[in-house]
Parts: structure tokens; C-alpha cells; sequence
């Protein structure tokens, strides 16, 4: 079931209607079965790989949690984590055909589960977690297709208390849902004919043609996987329930550490730090160790992606990743430098000139791996920036010549909006202004994003791009 789609609309407010109706000790049972519900909507057959992996994260976790023998904790640990894996594994890169692929959201869940186990072998997850508590948890409807992947130590205190959503969690719930929409349905889905036509055609489009389409891109999968978590955000606070911030304006970001560490996907980011980096060593094991920790964090992200996702089993997302290393090895050899300079030029590094510097080199940075997350191959990745650079110095006057059309226009307008929008919130949250401004303000902006859903919503039930992965 898509948050796009008339069945969640209907879905939806019968869920929050028998909510508020039940007391306040049966509403994780009915969480739950909406939760299973929901996911198995339209391949009730999912719901077979769902039941497993939480009937597995149970298990381990409840005898992780029992256990007190060292030796026997870390091998249960193992199994577990090996066992999810290798699961992972097996779906993204051993499916024969469609039939075996991995279910919707099964990446998610996982790395839910995951992160379940290895936090009761470390004695931080909350005591006496029953087995509904646990399916709930990895079942969550608003985050099971795409995240945030949420810790269970956050969440599990909160289905432990009374779900009874306060006004301001309702208010803010409904505001994320609204502009998690505009994001997906008004934006992603009015750059990507565009996007999808210029990169299926990489060796036949104009140099224009391909560079607008990067900078598209860059912007639809923001707005498309934001999207989604201000969806899953806004729901989930309609319960009284609070998921983790997942996107926090990334193309302000003024490096590409910052971007990756703190405003992009914080919690997958969150989850190769504390599963993976650390455990590897992190920074504490001298200067080459870290730069390797570095790298394989990358390379594990794009491994991630690579598995039947959105370029298919190829090695565009490999490239992705190892590039984005690339990038962080660059920032942490030339880190000492900057700051030598910052300090004897601080005027200089405090201007808004200088940090606006910083965000347009990084966004170019950033949208420069994005070719080859979105090529059909590596191949084409090479080919549409050898030709975007064959024609760098001709492409102003290109631009001017190149026909335009009112799609283009469009996706102008919206870009701009987004970046305005951003720009905004970035110096105080969007939502605290309406919360303290004047009721017309606060009803004129709801009325605009639902007029810009009802005339500019491609409403024709477009998967999320990440719930492929």
C-alpha cells in the first residue's frame, strides 16, 4: 500500500478512528494488526517474510537478554546477525527472478532487526520486551517500506506508554503529512518524466538536455525519499508515537562529511556508524585504519544499494559509493588546511559568501555521484559526464538556444519553492513560524499545499524510490 494511493487514504482514518475508540491497553494490539495489514495489502504472501524475521529477532533478543554467560551471548548474537544477513544477502543477489526478490521493505526491517540484537547484546534495549512489543516495532506501518530505521530503545518506551497523541503532535503530524505529499506527488513526480527520459537516452540527449536532467535528479530523489520519511514522521506522531529526523536540508550541507553525517539519511547514516564503522575501529586506530574504516562504510552502503534496486545488479552503486569515499578521504586530508586557514582569515570563513561557496561546491559534489546512482550502467555514467564536459565551455550559450518547455518551467518553479522552503527552515524550523504565526497565515499556507496537490499531483501511484532497496 502507497501513502500515495486512494487505499491508504481510506485506510488511514479507519485506523486513527478504532485508535481513539480503543483503551489506551489494546492499542498495540491494533497497531499491530493494521501494521501486518498494511504490509500485506497487496502480497499478502510478504507477510510470511515479516513473521520470520521478527519470530528470529525474538528469539535471539530474548535469549541475549536471559543469557549471562559471555561465550554463549556472543554466539547467539552471531547466529542472529548472520543469519538476517545472510538472508539480505541472498534475496538482493541470489534471486533468480522476480518471485524470490526481497519483499518491499525487507532491507529495512532487517536493519532493524539487526540493530535490535546487537543493542540487547549490549544491555541497552529495554528489559522484558514481549513478542508483540518486538513485532511492532519491525512492523510499524509508516517506516516498514523505507525507514527511518528507528533504534529499539527509542521506540519501545513509547509503546510502553499510554499512545494518546497531545495537540501539538497532532497538529505537527498532520503539517509533515501534508508537505511529505508535496514533496512526493507535486515535486519528485514532476521531475521524473524528465529525469527518466534524458537518462534512458544518455547517448542520444543534448548536453543540456543531460546536464538538467542531473541537477533534476538530484532534487527528485531528495524530495521522493524525504518525502517518504515526512510521511512516516507525520503518521506516526498522529498516534502520539516519534520517529527520528531522517533528512535535515541536506543541500545546505557545506561538506560532504556534514551532508552524509548529519542531514542525509541520519538514520541509515546513525546505523553504519554504530553497526559497522565503530565496531571496525572508527578513528581510534591511527590514520590509516581510519581512512579504510571510511571506505568500507561507503562501499558497504553501496553494496547495500546494489542489489535489485534502483539501477539493478550492476556497479553503478559501487562506483556511488566508492566515490562519496573518495570524497570523505579528501575532506579528512584537507581538514588540518582549512582550519589553519580559517583561523587566520575568520572574516573571510564567516561570510555568507565563503558558506555559500561551500554548499553550491558540495550540492556539485553530491549531484555528480547521483549520475551514477541513477546511470543504467557505469558506462552511461561515464559517457554523460564526458559529454556535459566536451561541451562545458559551449553550454551557456546552448542553454540559451535550447527549447524549453513549460515541463521545464515547472520543474523550475518547484525547485526554486524547495530551496526557498529550505532556506527558511534552515534559520528556524518552518513549523515553529506557522505554530506562533496568524491564523490566516496558517490557513492560507495549508489551503496553498493542498491546491498544489489537487493541480499539480501526479496522484498515478509511483513507487517510492527506495523501496526498492
Amino acid at each position: 500500500m502507497l501513502f500515495t494511493s486512494l487505499d491508504f487514504f481510506l485506510f488511514l482514518p479507519a485506523v486513527l478512528a478504532v485508535f481513539a475508540l480503543l483503551p489506551a491497553r489494546a492499542r498495540t494490539a491494533w497497531l499491530l494488526i493494521a501494521s501486518w495489514a498494511f504490509y500485506g495489502w497487496s502480497q499478502p504472501r510478504h507477510l510470511l517474510w515479516l513473521a520470520g524475521v521478527t519470530a528470529l529477532v525474538f528469539a535471539c533478543g530474548a535469549l541475549l537478554e536471559r543469557v549471562q554467560a559471555p561465550r554463549w551471548r556472543g554466539a547467539g548474537l552471531a547466529l542472529g546477525v548472520t543469519l538476517l544477513v545472510g538472508a539480505l544477502g541472498a534475496f538482493k543477489y541470489g534471486a533468480p527472478d522476480s518471485t524470490w526478490a526481497a519483499p518491499a521493505g525487507f532491507s529495512f526491517y532487517v536493519f532493524s532487526g539487526v540493530s535490535y540484537l546487537v543493542d540487547a547484546w549490549r544491555r541497552t534495549l529495554p528489559l522484558g520486551a514481549n513478542a508483540g512489543e518486538t513485532a511492532l516495532y519491525l512492523a510499524w506501518f509508516p517506516k516498514v517500506l523505507a525507514g527511518p530505521i528507528e533504534r529499539a530503545p527509542a521506540l519501545l518506551p513509547q509503546l510502553r506508554a499510554a499512545l494518546r497523541p497531545t495537540p501539538r503532535q497532532v497538529v505537527l503530524g498532520t503539517q509533515l503529512l501534508a508537505w511529505g505529499l508535496v514533496k512526493k506527488v507535486v515535486i519528485a513526480d514532476n521531475l521524473a518524466p524528465l529525469v527518466d527520459r534524458t537518462f534512458g537516452m544518455v547517448a542520444y540527449a543534448s548536453p543540456v538536455e543531460l546536464l538538467a536532467a542531473v541537477y533534476l535528479f538530484s532534487f527528485q530523489i531528495y524530495c521522493d525519499f524525504s518525502g517518504y520519511s515526512d510521511i512516516a514522521i507525520g503518521v506516526s506522531l498522529l498516534f502520539g508515537l516519534e520517529l527520528m529526523e531522517n533528512f535535515r536540508r541536506p543541500y545546505l550541507a557545506r561538506s560532504v562529511g556534514e551532508f552524509w553525517s548529519q542531514r542525509w539519511h541520519i538514520s541509515l547514516a546513525r546505523w553504519f556508524r554504530d553497526y559497522l564503522y565503530v565496531p571496525l575501529g572508527g578513528s581510534r586506530a591511527g590514520t590509516a585504519r581510519t581512512y579504510l574504516n571510511v571506505m568500507l562504510v561507503f562501499v558497504a552502503s553501496g553494496v547495500w544499494h546494489a542489489g535489485l534496486g534502483y539501477g539493478g545488479l550492476g556497479a553503478t552503486f559501487l562506483v556511488w559509493g566508492a566515490l562519496n569515499g573518495a570524497y570523505r578521504w579528501a575532506g579528512l586530508a584537507s581538514a588540518p588546511l582549512w582550519q589553519r586557514a580559517a583561523a587566520r582569515l575568520p572574516r573571510v570563513a564567516a561570510s555568507g559568501g565563503w558558506q555559500l561557496a561551500r554548499i553550491v561546491f558540495t550540492f556539485h559534489l553530491i549531484a555528480l555521484g547521483w549520475v551514477f546512482f541513477r546511470a543504467k550502467s557505469v558506462q552511461d555514467g561515464w559517457l554523460l559526464l564526458r559529454r556535459i564536459g566536451a561541451a562545458a565551455a559551449d553550454l551557456p550559450e546552448l542553454a540559451l538556444r535550447y527549447p524549453w518547455t513549460s515541463a521545464h518551467a515547472t520543474a523550475l518553479a518547484l525547485v526554486v519553492l524547495l530551496l526557498a522552503v529550505e532556506w527558511i527552515d534552515e534559520r528556524r524550523p518552518l513549523f515553529e513560524r506557522l505554530r506562533v504565526a496568524p491564523a490566516w497565515l496558517r490557513w492560507s499556507a495549508g489551503y496553498a499545499a493542498i491546491a498544489m496537490l489537487l493541480v499539480l499531483g501526479r496522484w498515478q501511484a509511483r513507487e517510492f524510490i527506495y523501496m526498492q532497496f
